[in-house]
């Protein structure tokens, strides 16, 4: 399974929910590869902000070599489902979609834990560490969720 997390600068929420995912998925022996870009192209390879390396830093989760990349058209084809972390980032991705198939592989990634409401992920960019603290909660319980429901569809 291939998995990409989208946000807006791909170097906050969607680094983070990368990290998470990767270390559940091993953590539960799953076999998926994760990634993380952005729909702008405002931080192109940068490191995740020192805040969001810093919180994952407190789980045992060292996300410091990713590197922020812009989402392209490409992406739809390179991986099985894509979760972003906003109403925005859902409209900016599925913009790009070239076919039904394109569009139904993205989906919020709060519908994990609550489907159908399309809640988002609020960026903490601009706010202090217990923003990124808060936004780490919310990731860690989605992608858990993410991975409960690859293990039922693996058996």
């Amino acid at each position: 399974m291939r998995i990409l997390m989208v946000c807006l600068g791909n170097i906050c929420r969607s680094p983070l929910a990368e990290g998470i995912m990767k270390d559940k998925a091993e953590k539960s022996g799953l076999e998926v590869v994760a990634d993380s870009a952005g729909t702008a192209a405002y931080h192109v390879g940068e490191p995740p902000d020192q805040r969001s390396m810093e919180v994952a830093k407190k789980h045992n989760i060292d996300i410091s070599n990713q590197r922020a990349r812009q989402f392209e058209v490409r992406d739809f084809d390179a991986f099985d489902r894509i979760y972003v972390m906003d109403k925005n980032n859902y409209e900016d991705v599925i913009a790009l979609a070239t076919s039904t198939e394109d569009v139904e592989k993205v989906d919020l990634i709060l519908n994990a834990v609550n489907p159908g409401e399309n809640r988002s992920v609020p960026d903490p960019y601009y706010g202090g560490k217990d923003g990124f603290d808060k936004v780490y909660s919310m990731l860690e319980e989605s992608c858990s969720a993410i991975v409960e429901n690859l293990k039922k569809e693996t058996t």
